[in-house]
């Protein structure tokens, strides 16, 4: 807050001066702005995969979800990585890091035309490795 002062005699009070001073708060936005717009296309996934039509209503994603890809010619990718049925756990190990595998959701996305045996090579290698909680990903409805 700033203040006027009158050169004069004693009995002269500084004025308040009721300006508010938005310096700070547009530094701080454009920062803010800054840090999303550098952390937004860290956070997707960019192995091309197509998605089948899922009917069901969305559930929350938790603040930091895994997601393993499933292509149609049966490449399995952790994240944007491409690994193999045999190492998947090792690897889904690595990507939680200390969180506990029986309490981490591992969402699965897989094209529709996968095969059937392809996945439950997966589904069976999260079970082996201590990955219960398994979630599918498909497209909504509205958007396809």
């Amino acid at each position: 807050m700033a203040a006027k002062i009158k050169s004069g005699g004693a009995g002269n009070l500084p004025q308040a001066n009721s300006d508010i001073n938005v310096t700070p708060f547009v530094d701080i936005m454009l920062v803010l702005l800054i840090i999303f717009m550098v952390a937004a296309p860290l956070a997707s996934v960019s192995v091309p995969v197509e998605l089948p039509i899922a009917v069901a209503k969305a559930a929350p994603n938790p603040p930091k979800p895994v997601y393993i890809s499933i292509q149609n010619d049966g490449d399995v990718y952790v994240g944007d990585f491409r690994t193999d049925v045999g190492a998947l756990g090792e690897d889904l190990k690595k990507q939680i890091g200390s969180r506990n595998p029986a309490d981490e959701r591992i969402f699965i996305r897989g094209d529709q035309n996968t095969r059937y045996g392809d996945f439950m090579q997966v589904m069976n290698a999260l079970q082996d490795n201590g990955f219960y909680s398994v979630a599918l990903v498909g497209e909504d409805q509205a958007t396809s």
